[in-house]
């Protein structure tokens, strides 16, 4: 007998915990959780391939084109390069925060659709917080497309470098060069090119360097593209969240009024009862 007890409450105890672990797996906002890690991967790949890819471009314009840092505070491609650098800085930890933040209205709004249809001001909160990310999100997925744009620059001077490489190796005694004029990387009045003949561009056509930097541009160009898709997705979830939730807001007034007409077509039922009964008496 005892032996049957402890076995009803052990079936007892995994039938509550079963429960409970179905009710907060219910409570979870799987689309933003879908969009969160999408948005992650994507801003992961694009600042460290990105980064890493810009480190390369400076040992290949040192070791290659030998171009150097001009002295001073002069705004050369190697001070571009560190700004762009600060700013992949910002933007993960930017976007890291941002992630958290759509995580947190998503849990929000998802309790206050459960609860319903609960409290009043939950809902309407709710409703304010979608709509300003819903804002918010249309501007960063305008920011990375914009990024994503910028990014294919680099990409696409790469495979024209990778492509002169490979064509020099498919067709003998062509003269091809590489004119970082062409590319805005230098001034007009700076000459700073190699061509097919040169040491150095046998070198850097045989080196890691460019093979590496060229997928890794690559690599991040993928990763910002991610990083759009993660927005447009945010932007269903946040957009279905808010119409849920001026729903919710709508149904609750409506109980409320009807709540409201029940008890007052109560209470004058309640009243000419008494009237009867006192007309009897």
């Amino acid at each position: 007998m005892a032996f049957v007890n402890v076995e009803l409450k052990s079936v007892l105890c995994f039938s509550g915990c079963f429960e409970c672990c179905i009710k907060c797996l219910g409570g979870i906002p799987y689309a933003s959780l879908i969009a969160t890690i999408l948005l992650y991967a994507g801003v992961a790949l694009f600042c460290g391939c990105g980064h890493e890819a810009l480190s390369g471009t400076v040992t290949i314009l040192h070791n290659y084109f030998e171009v150097a840092r001009s002295a001073g505070d002069t705004l050369d491609v190697f001070t571009m390069i560190d700004i762009f650098k600060y700013v992949i800085y910002g933007v993960a930890a930017a976007f890291f925060v941002y992630g958290i933040l759509l995580m947190v209205e998503g849990f929000f709004t998802t309790g206050a659709i459960k609860d319903l249809y609960g409290d009043f001001k939950i809902t309407t909160c709710g409703r304010c917080v979608s709509a300003w990310f819903i804002m918010l999100t249309y501007i960063f997925m305008l920011a990375w497309l914009g990024v994503t744009a910028f990014t294919s620059l680099p990409v696409f001077m790469y495979f024209n470098i990778w492509t002169i490489c490979q064509n020099t190796t498919v067709v003998e005694g062509a003269n091809l060069c590489l004119d970082l004029r062409q590319f805005g990387i230098v001034t007009i009045g700076e000459e700073k090119k190699i061509c097919t003949g040169s040491e150095n561009f046998f070198k850097m056509c045989e080196s890691n360097e460019l093979d590496l930097t060229f997928h890794l541009f690559i690599v991040a160009l993928a990763g910002a593209g991610a990083a759009v898709i993660a927005m447009i997705h945010y932007l269903m979830v946040l957009s279905a969240n808010w119409a849920y939730v001026k729903d919710a807001c709508r149904m609750q007034k409506y109980e409320d009024i009807k709540s409201k007409e029940e008890q007052e077509l109560h209470d004058i039922h309640s009243t000419r009862s008494k009237e009867r009964l006192n007309a009897y008496t």
